[in-house]
């Protein structure tokens, strides 16, 4: 401990906060109290704090979910400070970090070790604990979402105290609080499972969508890792198939995953989702534009720089978990639905999947998952395509992605989760005066 946090150990406290807003726009809150600990003990006082001034206390990460999971009218806890890599043991394959680590970081720390993670989501711009709470995943055949990768953790739970679980300590906290929604505590650091750094041979292919759900099944059981995009209002998708390979390295040149992953990706695929939104009738044009830009691509390269990529253009998400055997007749009743009506979506559908796992409220708890996702460029209307999908992804017992927009409440979740009364089991145990509920956990969890 440096000697002005020993001199000093208040949080930093910001007592006229502004309006917090997540990384969409679309969910705004206006907290009490903004407050940023540097360190554990830091933290618990926050938690006590706020008990004696009869406040609700959440922690945000970098706003990246879309619901309203993170927001609070009470005490807001910001993560920047409580960040950093604690420990990486090569022999024991784990690293711990603060739980206001940005998963860049730790992935960036570890390549340097020559170890990484053995799965991750899409970006990784959010911190650690944030992603893990709300269940963010990539997709795999045989290795789950990145809270199925988590060994240990610490829990700052209502009274202040310091909870530590893993799978041989404190387990039934350990079995839940790896997708928490911030409803059991405040995680304050997490233990990862690592191994020694590998490459991934990446495939990008145009595919027609008969073509990719013909073949589906066989694309998902010889590929480590799969996943497709389909572009509404075409029959055009992008297959993305990545495995595991001796070499040789192979990136990307510069110049090349500067043009394809920020030039067209990004800018150009802003451009033309702002003029979809200026001139509604030209988003079929626009998609058949953009997915037919898309060209085949291969290259081998260290696992961050193959799952993640940039994410720039701001837009509005719903993802729904379904059973993997329900995933293409989903999947078609909800190209119907779009075909039939007069809906215009810019966005592609992205399908995913991951097997079962054993965490009590992950979206794959106790089945082999496949994820469906909808998004819409922030701004145009998104209202009636969710409702729409929605009704299609609960007919097919779906699972709502808890960092995502979703209408369900905790009699749906009940009857989706088999061990729902577990979970909330230990939330009345833990947390009986509801230090760190919201209005989101009240509608999906109950009070």
């Amino acid at each position: 401990m440096d000697t002005l946090r020993s001199h000093d150990p208040r949080p930093r406290t910001n007592p006229k906060p502004d309006t917090w807003r997540n990384w969409a726009g679309n969910v705004t809150a206006r907290p009490t109290r903004v407050v940023s600990p540097s360190s554990v003990e830091e933290l618990r006082a926050v938690v006590r704090r706020a008990a004696e001034d009869g406040l609700p206390v959440k922690a945000v990460g970098t706003g990246h979910s879309f619901s309203t999971a993170a927001a609070t009218d009470g005490v807001l806890v910001r993560p920047d400070r409580l960040s950093g890599i604690r420990a990486i043991d090569p022999e024991a394959g784990t690293v711990t970090v603060e739980a206001g680590t940005r998963l860049k970081t730790m992935n960036m720390a570890l390549a340097r070790q020559g170890l990484s993670l053995t799965n991750m989501g899409d970006i990784m711009e959010q911190t650690v604990a944030g992603a893990t709470s709300t269940g963010t995943h990539g997709t795999g055949r045989a290795s789950g979402a990145i809270a199925a990768q988590i060994r240990g953790l610490e829990l700052v739970t209502a009274d202040g105290s310091l909870l530590r679980c893993s799978a041989s300590l404190n387990p039934e906290v350990f079995a839940a609080a790896r997708v928490g929604l911030g409803a059991l505590g405040i995680v304050s650091a997490l233990t990862f499972a690592v191994e020694p750094l590998f490459l991934l041979a990446a495939h990008e292919e145009p595919m027609t969508f008969d073509m990719v759900t013909a073949s589906f099944d066989e694309l998902h059981a010889h590929n480590d890792h799969f996943e497709f995009y389909w572009f509404p209002h075409t029959d055009n998708c992008i297959a993305l198939r990545n495995n595991r390979t001796v070499g040789p390295h192979a990136p990307l040149g510069r110049l090349k995953a500067w043009f394809e992953d920020e030039f067209l990706a990004n800018t150009v695929f802003q451009a033309l989702n702002s003029v979809g939104r200026t001139v509604p009738a030209a988003v079929p044009a626009i998609a058949r534009i953009a997915s037919q830009g898309l060209s085949a691509r291969t290259y081998t390269d260290i696992p961050y720089k193959v799952f993640t990529s940039p994410r720039r253009v701001r837009m509005i998400e719903m993802e729904y978990a379904v059973p993997r055997a329900a995933v293409l007749d989903t999947l078609r009743e909800l190209k119907a639905m779009i075909e039939r009506s007069d809906l215009r979506i810019s966005f592609p559908v992205e399908v995913r999947t991951t097997p079962a796992d054993d965490i009590a409220l992950s979206t794959a708890s106790g089945r082999d998952t496949a994820y469906i996702a909808v998004h819409v460029y922030r701004g145009m209307p998104h209202h009636r395509y969710f409702a729409e999908a929605e009704r299609i992804f609960v007919a097919h017992e779906g699972r709502p992605h808890w960092g995502k927009l979703h209408t369900r409440d905790a009699a749906y979740v009940a009857n989706a989760y088999p061990r729902f009364d577990e979970f909330t089991a230990l939330r009345d145990r833990l947390d009986p005066d509801r230090r760190f509920t919201n209005a989101y956990l009240r509608r999906v969890l109950g009070d």
